[in-house]
Order: structure tokens, then C-alpha cells, then sequence
């Protein structure tokens, strides 16, 4: 007996927080880690590296080579014989190997804006990502407030399920007087039983519920308590965080990456250059015998053909720009017709919420002079059953709309990317 007490002492010393807590923001960014998406961050960083290390290598020294083996129809001959000098007639087939290496000296910005374009389509890339992503948030949070509306609805139930224990006290003692029936008792029952229904029912569907989140965030959840956020609407200034507007202005710095790529082409190459080799005939054309050569010195390289086009291809940029300038204030649109909608929503739950606590105490009054009636036999058992029932309909209504408030209040959270 005593160590019955002393183990009743200890469980009632423990509070809420020795059991584990989650939070509806540490299931969001658990969701978010457990995402397999989330991966394709790495590899669009691993990617953006290895073009950035590719378009650097443009500044090494290039090195080519090449070889060929001619037969002509005819060479070069010198028409004039000069007495005591004997002219050699080259051979008509012909050998060069050429091994050539070039030095990049100014290419005009091309390069630059090459790795600026790497990291511009790394960031939409990114950013795309984010947008993606995003999408989680909703259904984390459809999962866990329909969690907190079945642990209301399952705390309703059992205050119901304590009222008709008590109903079904106060009549059986009716029964032993002789103010009530056996039918009335079994009509209590009746009651009794559907409520455990109700409870085996709400239990299942929230086990469900919780087997998807725990799905979503790859951690059991067994044993662990939903903690009900703060009721405080969130501050709609902070619309610019949303992933969406974040696309857009990295789209829109990847096309001025691709236009300074445009001006850049029609710029000068400078470069250094030597060439080595060995042939027949070499440098000297009138030898006819296998040498090796070389020379080396400055070049310059200057293309004009992509003037031709520069003007359509940056007037095709500023289409592009346009586009998505155009989605950009689509999206806004509709982010404000979502704010609107989601403001009056919670207006209106809130005004529904002010009458819910009169009704609940006006309910509870009526419940209790049924009582009084049932009592003094001028009630039967069936009507209080009725005024209980509508008692907590009630109750049920007020924690549905309390959850109700919950929702809406994160759906603008999540239209407007508010965060802590």
C-alpha cells in the first residue's frame, strides 16, 4: 500500500514537460530535413563548383596538336636555271606534326560573365528548390492541427463520457425510487456506449494522422504531446521572404548575366601563342628535307558575325525579363486576394468564437435545470440525454473553432513566409 502511494505521489509530481513536446515549427523543419528532395541542394552546389572550375580553366594554356601527310599534284619550282647552282625540286608528298599552346591574355568579360551565369542558374536553381519545398509547411500543418482538433474532440468525449457516468448514477438511483425506469437507465447506456464508440473511432483517425507525420518527419512519434501554437496573427509586412519573389529576382539576375555574356562576344581576343613542329618541308619551303621549326608571338582575334544577332538576342532577354515580371505581379496579386481571404476567415471565426462561451454556459445552465426537472419526475431521462448532447455539441463546436482559428492563422503565417 505504501508503495502504491509513494508511485501516485511521484506520477502526480511529474508535469507535461517530462514527457516529450512537439512544436508545429520543429515538425515543419524536421519535414523539411527529412524531405528527399532537400538532397538536390548539395548537388546543385557541387554542380555550380565544378562548371566554376571548368570556365577558370579558360586562363590556363591551351594546348593542341596536330598532324597531316599530303600528296600534291604539283610543287614549287624555281622556272630560272642558274649555271653552278643546283635549285632541289621538292617531293610531292608532303609531312607536318604541329604542336601548338595559347595563352589567354584579355577575352572582353567573357569568361566573367560565363561564371557569373553559373552562379545566377545555380541560385534559380536553388531558389526553385525553395519553392518546392515550401509546399511541405501546408501539409505539416493540415497533419498536425487535425492532430490537435482530435486531441480537443477526444477531451470533449470523455467530459461527455464523465457526464453520462454521473447521468447514469443519479438514474439508477431514480430506478431504486421509483421516479424512473429500467428503459431510462438503458437509454443512458445507450449513450454510453455510442460515446465509446466515438472514442475508439477518434483515437484510430488521430493515430492515423499522427502515423503520416511521423512519416513526414522520420521520427516515431509515440508517446510525444502536440503543443497548440500561441493564437497571435502573424506580421504581414514580411511578404518579401515568400521563395516565390526570391525566384523571380534570381531569374531576372540571370538574364543581366546573360546579357553582359552577349556584349562580351562581340569583344577582342587577346592572347599569346607559340607553335612547335616538324615536317617536310618546314618553315624554309625550299627544303626538302624533314626540320623542325617554331614561332610564336601575339594574337588577336576579333569576330563581328555575332553583331549580327546581339541586338534580337538582347531584345529576347528583355521578353524573358518581362515574362517573368508579369508572373512576379500575378503572384502578388493573388498573395493579397490570399491575405484578404484568409483576414476575414479569421474574423469571422473570431466573432463565432465570442458567442460559443455564452452558449456553452447557457447550454450547461439548461442541462442542469433538466436535471432538476428529471428529478422531481416532471422530465423524462430521453430530454436531459437530448439537453446533454446539445450541451456538448456545444463544447465540440467552441474547440473546433478554436482549432479552426489555429489553421487559418497559419495559412496566412504561410501566405505571407512569416517566421519567428
Amino acid at each position: 500500500m505504501k508503495r502504491l502511494i509513494v508511485l501516485l505521489i511521484l506520477f502526480a509530481g511529474l508535469s507535461p514537460d517530462a514527457f516529450p513536446q512537439l512544436t508545429i515549427e520543429e515538425c515543419q523543419e524536421k519535414a523539411r530535413n527529412n524531405y528527399p528532395l532537400i538532397k538536390k541542394y548539395s548537388l546543385i552546389e557541387q554542380s555550380k563548383d565544378y562548371n566554376l572550375s571548368n570556365a577558370q580553366k579558360a586562363y590556363l594554356p591551351q594546348l593542341q596538336a596536330s598532324a597531316k601527310v599530303t600528296y600534291q599534284s604539283s610543287v614549287v619550282e624555281i622556272p630560272i636555271r642558274i649555271p653552278g647552282l643546283d635549285v632541289p625540286v621538292l617531293h610531292k608528298d608532303q609531312y607536318m606534326a604541329v604542336a601548338e599552346a595559347n595563352q589567354l591574355l584579355w577575352d572582353g568579360g567573357a569568361i566573367r560573365s560565363q561564371k557569373r551565369i553559373i552562379e545566377a542558374r545555380s541560385e534559380v536553381e536553388k531558389k526553385q528548390l525553395e519553392v518546392e519545398l515550401y509546399a511541405i509547411e501546408e501539409q505539416v500543418n493540415q497533419l498536425f492541427f487535425g492532430i490537435l482538433l482530435f486531441d480537443a474532440k477526444l477531451k470533449q468525449n470523455q467530459v461527455l463520457a464523465n457526464e453520462l457516468e454521473r447521468s447514469h448514477v443519479k438514474v439508477a438511483g431514480y430506478l431504486e425510487n421509483g421516479i424512473a425506469n429500467a428503459t431510462d437507465l438503458d437509454a443512458v447506456k445507450v449513450e454510453q456506449l455510442n460515446v465509446k464508440q466515438a472514442h475508439i473511432q477518434l483515437q484510430a483517425t488521430r493515430a492515423s494522422y499522427v502515423d503520416m507525420l511521423a512519416l513526414m518527419i522520420g521520427e516515431t512519434l509515440d508517446g510525444v504531446s502536440f503543443l497548440r501554437p500561441a493564437i497571435a496573427l502573424p506580421d504581414v509586412s514580411l511578404l518579401n521572404n515568400r521563395p516565390e519573389l526570391q525566384l523571380f529576382d534570381a531569374q531576372n539576375n540571370l538574364f543581366d548575366s546573360q546579357k553582359n555574356l552577349i556584349r562580351s562576344s562581340y569583344m577582342p581576343k587577346l592572347g599569346l601563342f607559340v607553335q612547335g613542329g616538324f615536317g617536310r618541308p618546314a618553315l624554309n619551303m625550299l627544303s626538302n628535307v624533314f626540320e623542325p621549326f617554331y614561332i610564336g608571338g601575339i594574337r588577336l582575334n576579333w569576330n563581328f558575325g555575332s553583331l549580327y544577332t546581339q541586338k534580337n538576342d538582347l531584345r529576347k532577354i528583355e521578353v524573358d525579363k518581362h515574362l517573368v515580371n508579369t508572373q512576379r505581379e500575378l503572384f502578388l496579386y493573388n498573395i493579397r486576394l490570399a491575405e484578404s481571404r484568409e483576414n476575414k476567415d479569421i474574423k469571422r471565426i473570431r466573432d463565432l468564437m465570442k458567442d460559443d462561451d455564452e452558449i456553452i454556459a447557457l447550454r450547461e445552465n439548461i442541462r442542469e435545470a433538466a436535471e432538476a426537472k428529471v428529478s422531481n419526475g416532471t422530465m423524462t431521462v430521453t430530454d436531459l440525454l437530448q439537453e446533454i448532447s446539445r450541451e456538448d455539441v456545444a463544447r465540440h463546436t467552441r474547440a473546433a473553432h478554436e482549432i479552426e482559428l489555429l489553421m487559418a492563422i497559419y495559412r496566412l503565417r504561410l501566405v505571407v513566409n512569416f517566421k519567428k
